[in-house]
């Protein structure tokens, strides 16, 4: 058979694979939206119409980590080097709320100089793909992973370590890795443990593991608050809502429900003042 005669079966078989092929995604407009989430099955960002969030003047007890990261965001919006920052400790302690508020505030003092990305913890080792799209766009992106943490045989980690520092590539000059943990070195005490027990070299494995959280250059922790703080919370919402009438005796509301949880936090202080709210029958607008 000839080549003239092979062309029209070849363009055949070739038009049918491209109509198997999946269709190209989309290119999103990085101006689009203030927030997007990363969707690392279609290799989109799928904007956020509204984020869920918390005004920064309503996160009390946490002035110092505040002020640091939003130093550090600053820095970073106006096109100055700044750090990847790790924001770890106890669980509802503001620490995603934080990075939430921090940007909301620098986007409304720099018309929108950010964009927020957030990826989550299990698109991790697609965040090479993700830095790739990013790289080159115009405006400065805050990438964001909430709850980041890894277990054993976990290798994703790897992935997470050569993005942000030490590969060929590093990370682009207009993105930022901000992210949280329950857990200071991003790995369980007991995989820690367990590394040093049973590693012939045990200074080695352990420090793979560890070295992990030495990525980030800016380290915030965050822990329980006292009664004090956690009064100050509750008045501060009760204030900005108007939850606060004289009929309602707060603070020993506030702390009969502190009671129920078995722990003072933000966290706890925010779903107290939801029930009061929907008891009193008045909407939370937080715009």
């Amino acid at each position: 058979m000839s080549n003239d005669d092979l062309l029209p079966t070849l363009k055949r078989i070739a038009d049918a694979l491209e109509r198997l092929a999946p269709a190209a995604p989309e290119a999103t407009d990085i101006a689009s939206a203030d927030a997007f989430i990363w969707r690392a099955e279609t290799g989109r960002l799928e904007p956020v119409d509204k984020v869920n969030r918390i005004p920064l003047d309503l996160l009390k007890g946490i002035d110092r980590q505040t002020d640091t990261l939003l130093a550090n965001t600053e820095r970073f919006a106006g096109g100055l080097p700044a750090n990847n920052a790790l924001l770890w400790g106890a669980r509802g302690t503001g620490k995603s709320s934080l990075v939430k508020a921090v940007h909301a505030e620098i986007n409304h003092a720099s018309g929108g100089a950010l964009a927020l990305v957030e990826i989550h913890r299990e698109d991790i080792p697609s965040l090479p793909r993700l830095l790739a799209m990013l790289r080159g766009v115009e405006r400065r992106c805050l990438l964001f992973c909430d709850d980041l943490s890894f277990d054993a045989h976990d290798d994703s980690y790897k992935s997470l370590k050569a993005v942000l520092e030490g590969g060929v590539e590093g990370r682009p000059e207009n993105v930022l890795f901000y992210a949280t943990s329950n857990r200071r070195h991003l790995m369980a005490r007991d995989m820690i443990e367990n590394e040093r027990s049973t590693a012939i070299h045990t200074s080695e494995a352990v420090e793979e593991k560890v070295s992990l959280s030495d990525r980030f250059g800016l380290w915030l922790g965050f822990h329980n608050c006292d009664q004090k703080t956690y009064f100050a919370i509750i008045e501060g919402y009760a204030r900005r809502f108007g939850l606060d009438g004289a009929s309602i005796d707060l603070q020993a509301e506030a702390n009969e429900w502190a009671v129920t949880r078995g722990a003072r936090s933000g966290r706890v202080a925010w779903q107290f003042i939801q029930d009061l709210a929907g008891r009193l029958g008045k909407p939370i607008d937080l715009d």
